[in-house]
């Protein structure tokens, strides 16, 4: 009998459920970041609605990935689409950033092809995070969570608030609106996550990671990298203990990046650990076979039918 509670315990456990994270929303069916796409996100039954946060010059939280408005979904109040990249947005007041529509995708680009299936919504605004709490306060959804992703760059210090002011805000966001209990903070830059660290402990942290032509880890540059908050590669080993010892809860990894043996590693350090982005079914099942935690995608709709093949509960 005692199999039988050990096996009841297993399957009740939630290491062995997973978080169905929504990128952007569902930025393969609706313009990315926007009300609309968390709102389907929503309907898809996502677990966490995944976001990115840049500040405007008047201390307005906007939901937008990039730190300067990106030409292949930014159309200017005249109706045309931007010739190059924006303004940044720590530039420009929240009433500026109301003036540009981002609810289609600039025909011909590589993100069009990306995402084919986006459907426009022409008139679509950046909304701000207040915003989307407020959406989601209204749909008597009182489970789902929010990642909230913290975008500045070591590299483009002029383009965002200071990592300590950036992190404060966001911070009061979520604690204004009565969410801490459902938030996590992540970030590529991870000076934001130790100072979220220190003055918001009831916040998870997730420490974000990719090491392709974008790499924010350095395992092999000299001196190490500027993103990670002074915890190098050369002296941990790896990423996973390179966040243990950072104090973090969360390993976000591209999924390129991601085997079986790095996953069991971080597993075993007491981290929980996400993979990003995942669209092709065939990938999903692959990453799912590794044991993650967690699973960000552009299309929640075809997450789904591919955790419910395995017979994963969600969280």
């Amino acid at each position: 009998m005692r199999w039988l509670a050990v096996a009841a315990a297993l399957l009740a456990s939630p290491a062995l459920a997973l978080d169905l994270q929504g990128h952007r929303g569902a930025r393969g069916l609706l313009p990315e970041n926007t009300l609309i796409a968390f709102e389907r996100a929503l309907q898809l039954g996502v677990t966490t609605l995944e976001l990115d946060i840049a500040i405007t010059s008047d201390g307005v939280l906007v939901i937008a990935h990039d730190q300067a408005l990106n030409p292949d979904i930014t159309r200017d109040a005249s109706g045309r689409f931007l010739e190059q990249r924006g303004p940044a947005i720590n530039s420009l007041t929240w009433a500026q950033v109301q003036t540009y529509d981002v609810g289609r995708i600039k025909p011909g680009t590589d993100y069009a092809r990306q995402f084919p299936e986006q459907v426009p919504v022409d008139g679509t605004r950046i909304p701000r995070l207040s915003d989307l709490f407020d959406l989601v306060k209204r749909s008597g959804n009182d489970k789902v969570r929010f990642a909230i992703e913290t975008k500045l760059s070591p590299e483009k210090p002029n383009e965002a608030l200071e990592p300590e002011p950036f992190a404060r805000a966001v911070v009061d966001e979520i604690r204004m609106a009565g969410m801490a209990g459902r938030a996590q903070i992540l970030s590529f830059d991870w000076r934001t996550l130790q100072v979220a660290q220190k003055i918001a402990p009831e916040i998870p942290t997730v420490y974000l990671s990719v090491q392709r032509r974008f790499d924010n880890i350095g395992a092999g540059q000299r001196g190490g990298s500027a993103w990670t908050a002074g915890f190098q590669y050369a002296q941990h080993g790896s990423v996973p203990k390179m966040i243990k010892a950072a104090g973090g809860a969360y390993w976000s990894a591209y999924f390129g990046d991601l085997t079986p043996e790095l996953v069991k590693q971080a597993q075993g350090l007491g981290l929980k650990v996400l993979a990003w982005t995942v669209n092709d079914p065939a990938i999903m099942d692959k990453i799912l076979g590794f044991g993650v935690d967690g699973l960000i995608t552009d299309r929640p709709d075809v997450a789904r039918k591919v955790i419910e093949a395995r017979g994963i509960p969600l969280r």
